[in-house]
């Protein structure tokens, strides 16, 4: 059952998802083996009929569609339904992120009315304590082409038998644990399980940094997460044959600097992502560095340091700090402020500044994403790379299948590198 979402929510729907007038225009569709004129309207959401108008030559006399060949589909010949499953409410501190969420979801579908893509919006209140079973019962639900949800993974089962029933693209946003997706097509997963991050990470940096000389500190924090990629770092730079000294956060400073190489530049990792070791080892840094000017110093960080970057800027410039992560927040470039403007005067108050990444752009370039892959490809969107030019954000997506007859995972990562220089760059991978 739809839950009447109140005040603000409300307002904002009825103010940035009217209907637009859907485009004429169509797009190129390149014809796969088994491949049929009914299957093909089906996947893209239009009538056989349509189709046919689109391409006149399938009105002669012996048509028969090919693999290879290139035919029109009509771009958005019928209007995008999409579906929110979210807590969304403002009782804790997870339905006011989804509330925030949402509100970027609005906004994309507005940037989507301007393109000329009519998008119908349908959102569900599925809080922690709700009943997802009685949320998929609403006749509406069914007829939804992509369902955003959910938040919590133990409605993931109902949810993925529903979405493969109904044959409606699930993108789950947040939630790691989603086995469903070995055998379910129409699961888009946007987060990974750190253990995969970690290797994917670890398999990177050893490629990245093979002319570097590593070098791994134990901070002694007990407390720490972090032994997992270490291990999976060390793991990788013996499979590459790389050599790499291993010292502690306590060694005296002589000892310390015997672990640096002057022959080349070395990589200093950390066993823990706290704010206290990292200002510690900063100051261990400076030290080196006056006293060994020859040496030659990077650093890899973690993502959580993005919560630091602010206050350690000038810090993380002068030691070359590479930080691996899922979203890169710039409040600086015009499409950040542009967006915050937005969110500010649609809805009376500001993003939660405290949050990284940001909700309501990760809410937005989900939705601009799937919306425009939705409006291009129909059914058969697979979210791979370079399917269109988008630009996100803050958030950038590439999905992979995760084998044959399964689902898709995000698979976007990169590197944000503070360059000695003052200047930041990205680098994908």
């Amino acid at each position: 059952m739809i839950k009447t979402l109140r005040n603000i929510l409300l307002l904002a729907l009825l103010l940035l998802c009217a209907q637009a007038l859907p485009a004429q225009n169509t797009v190129d569709y390149t014809v796969k083996k088994k491949d049929t004129v009914f299957g093909i309207a089906r996947d893209h959401g239009i009538t056989l009929q349509q189709l046919v108008n689109a391409n006149p030559q399938m009105n002669r006399p012996g048509y028969q569609l090919k693999k290879g060949d290139v035919i029109k589909i009509p771009a958005a010949a019928k209007t995008i339904r999409l579906g929110v499953m979210l807590p969304l409410h403002n009782d804790n501190g997870d339905g006011r992120r989804m509330v925030e969420y949402y509100r970027g979801v609005l906004m994309a579908c507005d940037t989507m009315k301007r393109e000329g893509i009519s998008v119908d919006v349908h959102a569900w209140n599925l809080a922690e304590d709700g009943d997802a079973a009685q949320t998929l019962k609403d006749p509406q639900a069914q007829q939804m082409d992509i369902i955003i949800g959910p938040l919590y993974s133990k409605f993931m089962e109902p949810m993925s038998t529903f979405a493969k029933k109904h044959n409606i693209l699930l993108v789950v946003p947040f939630s790691i644990n989603a086995p469903q997706i070995a055998s379910n097509k129409n699961i888009f997963q946007v987060y990974q399980a750190p253990s995969a991050i970690d290797e994917a990470t670890a398999r990177r940096c050893a490629e990245w940094f093979r002319d570097y000389h590593p070098i791994i500190v134990d901070c002694h924090d007990s407390t720490s997460t972090k032994g997992a990629f270490t291990a999976s770092l060390r793991r990788q730079l013996e499979q590459h044959n790389m050599r790499y000294n291993v010292t502690s956060l306590s060694t005296a400073d002589e000892s310390f600097a015997k672990a640096f190489a002057t022959n080349a530049p070395n990589l200093v990792v950390l066993n823990t992502a706290r704010s206290k070791e990292l200002l510690a080892t900063f100051a261990k840094l400076k030290k080196l560095a006056a006293s060994n000017p020859q040496i030659e110093i990077s650093m890899l960080g973690y993502t959580e340091w993005m919560m630091y970057a602010k206050k350690q800027e000038e810090n993380f410039h002068r030691f070359n700090v590479y930080v691996p992560s899922y979203f890169y927040t710039n409040t600086e470039t015009p499409a950040t402020m542009r967006i915050e403007k937005k969110y500010e005067t649609t809805f009376g108050l500001k993003m939660q500044q405290d949050a990284l990444p940001r909700f309501a752009i990760t809410g937005y370039d989900h939705a601009v994403f799937f919306l425009r892959g939705l409006n291009k490809y129909g059914k058969t969107f697979d979210g791979a790379a370079q399917r269109f030019g988008y630009q996100p954000v803050q958030t950038p997506l590439r999905f992979e299948q995760v084998k044959q007859g399964g689902g898709y995972q995000n698979h976007a990562y990169m590197f944000i590198h503070y360059k000695p220089n003052g200047s930041i760059e990205t680098i994908n991978y």
